[in-house]
């Protein structure tokens, strides 16, 4: 008699399990999210549930015992690239890319495994979507070297790992995760149970056998990675490419990174022959306006181990209805209210019967705090209808008491205004450097009053 089916009931957000369907998953809050799966019998069941992630089993030891040695790295021969993952491809490594359709995801990897195949290596594309006719079309048009590369059409993870034992790549594109499918599960490709069980599959076959996976996510509407979130637990780097405002350009961050900082971006532009790099972003985010205009302001935020220039701008209007409103697009909006409260609080600006909006140029998401007083100078600017120089930047976190805090990595912010021309920056007192900057007048401040009294405008 056929042994009956056992059945699961799986947050298809956050990929939690329970015993019985539920209207609402206790874990994430979402409704409706729980779903009913099948869970198959797998032969090499107690072989993969029993190894976990890392592939295979150690002896204990001593933490000092433990070999330190540095992971092997290959380069992509993209700089910008090899930023993100933390200084190139490390060897057994499992990276998750994701990015909505259009984004060029396939592409980068395209380029990235011909680069690595001109190196000697031996590379393997995997594709579970698109025909190889179609790949090779964008190779062609790429003006790729091609003779190097393998391609594979399979979405059976199996099937795939066979070929691999043959063909021992050093990397292997799996494109995507979402369609392959594994015999450990008999639900459909896709479905929580599939994509789960298959990114395991390959996560423990890549740490057993020394091979570097990159494996293609598709991304909801909100711009997360679909599927399970063990998805990103199991893998040891996530990636996401998206694009700026700027249609032409792409942006690469680091969302978790086993080898590296998280927080990376990387910059590329898009053209016909591909993604190529940027190699100076912050030139990407100030092309200003010829004439300068009140509300706009630039100032230096830090993205992963680099700083980046960029242009904050700010409106206020007078309010057409009884309740004013605050809109921040790349800021936080909560953050924008403190900053208000301060203001008029500590500097005796009032702006309470006032529309204000806030905007990053460029399509970027500010996270860090050095950006505040930028906000607080470029909402003064607009309000008093005083324009900001070109060649004038401005950082440093703001506390609730009116001071100015310092930031980290003052020193070489100041250096990349002053390589970009600025003459003068405005700055926590605590940042001010011992040695003079050349070409750049400093003003440091220890509150906000004295930043608005040092700048001279307001």
């Amino acid at each position: 008699m056929a042994k009956k089916q056992k059945t699961a009931f799986v947050c298809t957000e956050c990929g939690t399990e329970y015993p019985r369907w539920g209207g609402q998953c206790t874990s994430c809050g979402e409704w409706n999210v729980i779903k009913e799966i099948r869970l198959g019998a797998a032969a090499s069941k107690q072989s993969l549930k029993t190894a976990g992630y890392a592939g295979a089993h150690s002896e204990v030891k001593f933490l000092s015992d433990v070999d330190l040695a540095q992971a092997e790295r290959i380069s992509t021969g993209f700089v910008e690239f090899d930023r993100v993952l933390g200084g190139g491809i490390v060897r057994g490594s499992v990276v998750l890319i994701g990015g909505a359709p259009g984004a060029g995801k396939s592409t980068i990897l395209l380029q990235v495994i011909a680069s690595v195949a001109q190196k000697g290596f031996s590379v393997l594309y995997v594709s579970g979507e698109e025909s190889l006719q179609q790949i090779a079309e964008r190779a062609n048009r790429l003006n790729l070297d091609a003779r190097s590369i393998k391609m594979l059409t399979e979405t059976s993870v199996q099937s795939i790992c066979d070929v691999v034992d043959s063909e021992k790549p050093v990397l292997l594109i799996i494109d995507s995760i979402q369609v392959m499918h594994t015999a450990d599960s008999d639900t459909a490709p896709g479905s929580v149970s599939q994509v789960r069980e298959s990114a395991s599959y390959l996560t423990q076959y890549a740490k057993r056998n020394n091979i570097s996976i990159f494996m293609v996510g598709h991304v909801t509407k909100d711009q997360s990675l679909a599927g399970p979130m063990t998805l990103s637990h199991i893998v040891d780097a996530q990636v996401i490419l998206s694009s700026t405002d700027d249609a032409r350009f792409r942006v690469l961050r680091s969302d978790k990174n086993r080898f590296g900082s998280v927080g990376e971006l990387g910059f590329f532009s898009m053209g016909s022959s591909g993604l190529k790099e940027v190699k100076n972003p912050s030139a990407m985010f100030l092309s200003r306006a010829d004439e300068p205009s009140s509300g706009s302001v630039v100032t230096v935020i830090w993205e992963g181990t680099r700083p980046l220039l960029v242009e904050i701008q700010a409106l206020v209007t007078e309010s057409q209805y009884g309740n004013p409103r605050r809109l921040a697009v790349g800021l936080d909006q909560n953050r924008l209210a403190m900053l208000l409260a301060v203001l008029t609080r500590h500097a005796g600006i009032f702006t309470a019967n006032d529309e204000i909006y806030a905007n990053v140029v460029g399509g970027i998401k500010v996270t860090e705090t050095a950006s505040d007083l930028a906000i607080i100078i470029g909402v003064v600017s607009s309000l008093k209808n005083k324009v900001i120089p070109h060649d004038v930047v401005f950082f440093g976190e703001i506390g609730l008491n009116g001071e100015i805090r310092p930031v980290a990595n003052g020193f070489a912010r100041l250096n990349e205004a002053a390589k970009h021309g600025f003459k003068k920056a405005v700055i926590p007192k605590a940042n001010a450097p011992k040695e003079p900057v050349e070409g750049l007048t400093i003003s440091a401040a220890s509150t906000v009053s004295e930043a608005l009294d040092a700048f001279g405008y307001f």
